[in-house]
């Protein structure tokens, strides 16, 4: 069965390397954990597209399908689920989370 809102999540983790489905953008989150992966990533230096499933319901409830994930946000890497908030925090703690973006090609440079 076609469904428009997972084709459309199938695309934008497609052609971006790394996507992040959140509440608000990443200059301005609208939720403190939307607000902690874009703190993660950005003093990782990756580069990435964060999307505002806000502006749209049908997104909204649809990357939560299309993942099998009940919550927002959801950080995609190469077009593979990676985590919520809890997960991609303990990743980065661990070293884990620079890790897999190195393995999977993502150029990671720390702020420091």
């Amino acid at each position: 069965m076609d469904n428009p809102v997972f084709e459309r999540i199938k695309q934008d983790i497609g052609d971006n390397d790394v996507v992040l489905y959140m509440k608000g953008t990443p200059v301005f989150p609208q939720c403190g954990f939307s607000a902690a992966v874009v703190q993660v990533l950005t003093h990782l230096g990756v580069k990435f597209r964060g999307i505002n499933v806000l502006e749209d319901p049908g997104l909204r409830q649809g990357v939560k399908d299309f993942s099998n994930w009940p919550t927002i946000p959801q950080l995609y890497v190469k077009g593979e689920f990676v985590g919520g908030c809890d997960i991609i925090r303990e990743m980065f703690e661990t070293g884990e989370l620079q890790e897999m973006l190195s393995t999977h090609g993502v150029n990671v440079q720390p702020a420091g």
